[in-house]
């Protein structure tokens, strides 16, 4: 086999350890919040709707359905029963009062802080076992990782 076949082969093995590894570990965090979530009044799925909007801000039915990928009648029972549990609620646009946006709130937002803390207290133990070398270097790459995934998410939005 020439070298240059190996070295790929090598390459696609190791893009398949690290896809592997990154989906385990997706799974394992996504365990392990809805442990947390379990000492919370919410559902996982509203815990997603509130982490989007305390990412992004304010956000219509439409906007929070598609980040989602829910359908936005479903969306609409969702924030219902947020609404009803004091984690959000519907505010007119200032620009347009036609458009209605889900606005987060004070309850929810605690809320969120809560779990990602305690999902970063988890992060922290796991990683106690780690160098501080390896712990850098593993922030540096992960970042670099995001920054070339949200570029090329971009690119591909143009098509």
């Amino acid at each position: 086999m020439p070298e240059q076949q190996k070295d790929k082969t090598r390459e696609q093995l190791q893009v398949e350890e690290i896809e592997k590894s990154l989906r385990l570990i997706a799974d394992i965090v996504k365990q392990k919040g809805r442990e947390i979530l379990n000492e919370f009044p919410i559902t996982p799925p509203q815990f997603v709707a509130l982490q989007w909007l305390h990412e992004y801000g304010d956000m219509t039915i439409g906007e929070l359905s598609s980040k989602m990928y829910l359908a936005c009648s479903t969306t609409t029972d969702l924030v219902d029963r947020m609404e009803k549990n004091d984690l959000v609620e519907r505010v007119k646009d200032t620009n347009d009062r036609r458009v209605v946006r889900i606005h987060l709130l004070s309850k929810g937002a605690t809320i969120i802080r809560e779990v990602i803390k305690q999902r970063q207290i988890y992060l922290q133990d796991v990683l106690g076992d780690f160098s501080k070398e390896d712990v850098d270097f593993l922030e540096k790459s992960l970042s670099f990782l995001y920054d070339e995934m949200k570029r090329d998410a971009k690119t591909w939005k143009s098509f």
